[in-house]
């Protein structure tokens, strides 16, 4: 019998609880990320003995080990809603024999990541013209260690660890700026920063010290494998994709045609921008878990009130990078004409992201596979027109937030013909 997770809420009340805790580390996490950011900016600058795109590899490099990421993301993200309901429902024994199927299933699926991995990624890196074999070789160790350690993401989230997810996180961001800060100083180049994303691998080791809280391995597994979970295996996919096109693509198409000046610029204000996501992703993480396991009733309006303070989040966020983004750039030493003009453009661009994002996990937990499937297609097509469109800096930013836009509203509306049909009370109680 696995241990009861003290963590695990009482009342649908402390939803919001949760995701407040987890926004409040996640902005400390936040704070030293940006930190690392801005110092090793001015280490890369060719003043320092870097050259001109070598901040800008850094967000692409980041954005390209994401991709190699996506298969072990996707099925994360499908093992955490099965943990997730059966946790909640307290069915024990179903779940021993689940979890140590999932175990071996998310083994599988880090093989098949790790093979695929090695195998493309030198000649996807000569697609995109990454400048040298060393900056690869050490994106490749950043996707192997991420793939690895993946599991304990499904562990923390599934079970509800939200405190423990949150700390994992903070001391990530710590390592990240322990360890690139001072490579970064003595070898002025983006494997420098590369590597400190390798270190943030590392304190995912701190689950040890909670293996007694683990369930215990059973003999007999349970498969995991059935019918459902394939078809949600294919609507997470196609969340998976989705959130990836319209989160990060616009960096692997920025690389693929801009020049290394406007590279350093597109990542600057990029970097300020995407700052919304990042700070409120906790709040997601809690509502997909939650969501995953609780449909109906006081649980879906607890939910619905997280959506919202969400949404407000954005809003105000946005708002307040509009108005200190100046500020930032000088921060990071890159204020310059260019990148200025870019942040307007990219704050948009990453608000109307987010709410793709949140209605798509909300889709996804509730198990709503037409509206995450028409979110996967709207991802590929954004990608799609960015490609044909975003072959200068001006054109590829006039063409995001309208491509996000439009996507936003076609999936609003069939979120809400789903949130009418299963849920008309809520609609209701919102129109009065």
């Amino acid at each position: 019998m696995p241990t009861v997770d003290t963590e695990k809420p009482s009342r649908a009340g402390a939803l919001l609880q949760s995701g407040i805790f987890m926004s409040a580390l996640g902005l400390l996490a936040q704070g030293i990320h940006f930190a690392f950011q801005f110092i090793i900016s001015p280490l890369l600058d060719s003043k320092n003995g870097g050259h001109e795109g070598e901040f800008g590899l850094v967000g692409f490099t980041i954005a390209f080990i994401g991709l190699f990421s996506l298969p072990s993301a996707i099925a994360v993200q499908a093992v955490t809603h099965y943990i997730a309901r059966f946790h909640y429902s307290g069915d024990d024994a179903r779940l021993n024999g689940l979890l140590e199927g999932c175990r071996k299933f998310l083994f599988q699926i880090t093989i098949a990541g790790s093979v695929i991995a090695i195998l493309l990624i030198k000649p996807l890196g000569d697609f995109y013209h990454i400048p040298r074999v060393s900056l690869t070789f050490i994106a490749l160790v950043c996707v192997l260690g991420g793939l690895w350690t993946s599991y304990a993401g499904a562990l923390c989230q599934g079970f509800g660890w939200f405190k423990r997810l949150a700390l994992i996180g903070l001391l990530a961001a710590i390592f990240r700026l322990a360890i690139g800060w001072p490579a970064a100083k003595y070898y002025p180049y983006a494997e420098s920063a590369v590597l400190g994303s390798v270190a943030m691998l590392l304190p995912n080791l701190l689950l040890f010290f909670w293996r007694k809280d683990f369930p215990q391995r059973v003999k007999n597994s349970v498969s995991p494998w059935n019918r459902e979970l394939g078809f949600f295996l294919l609507v997470a996919t196609a969340n998976g994709v989705g959130t990836y096109c319209f989160q990060q693509s616009d960096l692997l198409v920025a690389k693929r045609f801009f020049p290394d000046g406007d590279m350093d610029a597109y990542n600057s204000a990029g970097l300020l921008a995407r700052a919304l996501l990042a700070v409120a992703a906790p709040l997601l993480t809690v509502l997909f878990t939650h969501r995953s396991s609780r449909h109906n009733g006081y649980d879906a309006r607890e939910q619905l009130k997280v959506l919202g303070f969400y949404a407000v989040g954005l809003v105000v966020g946005a708002g307040g990078i509009l108005a200190l983004g100046k500020i930032g750039l000088r921060i990071l030493h890159r204020d310059t004409p260019v990148a200025d003009g870019m942040i307007l453009w990219l704050t948009m661009t990453m608000v109307f992201v987010g709410l793709l994002q949140a209605l798509a996990m909300w889709a996804l937990a509730s198990r709503w596979s037409k509206v995450s499937l028409l979110y996967g297609i709207l991802g590929c097509s954004y990608l799609a027109v960015l490609f044909v469109a975003g072959h200068e800096p001006s054109s590829l930013l006039r063409t995001m937030p309208i491509g996000a836009g439009v996507a936003f509203v076609v999936l609003l509306f069939f979120w809400l013909r789903s949130m009418r049909r299963h849920h008309p009370e809520h609609l209701t109680l919102n129109r009065s």
